[in-house]
């Protein structure tokens, strides 16, 4: 079973605001390292209308699941994940793994979940 070191997701939106729900709107990015190592991550967010943002780090360990919350993720400077902007991520990993990417949208009263499997090299 091999995973691929780099995946791209392209149709990523953190929704700005939400309902009195019980849930936050928020993404996750879904990763599986089955290896005996762990699996450093770094994620390259892609906009239409400015520059990438880079810097964003994570680990996820060895033969363990990690699922990257996008609205608790900051990068090297500070920046947070902007809301309420579509972008699309870049995620590379030191070694194979395996990404599923996931998005709850809780702006309307019936809650919307999605999940993708991301295009890889």
């Amino acid at each position: 079973m091999n995973g691929h070191r780099t995946w791209f997701i392209p149709d990523c939106y953190w929704p700005d605001g939400g309902t009195t729900a019980p849930y936050v709107s928020h993404e996750s990015i879904c990763v599986l390292n089955v290896a005996d190592e762990d699996a450093p991550l770094s994620f390259t967010l892609y906009f239409e209308d400015r520059e990438p943002i880079t810097g964003f780090t994570s680990i996820c360990a060895a033969r363990r699941t990690h699922h990257v919350r996008m609205d608790r993720l900051v990068n090297d400077e500070g920046i947070p994940v902007p809301r309420g902007v579509p972008y699309a991520v870049k995620v590379e990993c030191g070694i194979p793994v395996f990404v599923q990417y996931s998005r709850c949208d809780t702006t309307q009263q019936n809650m919307a979940f999605m999940t993708a499997i991301p295009l890889h090299l």
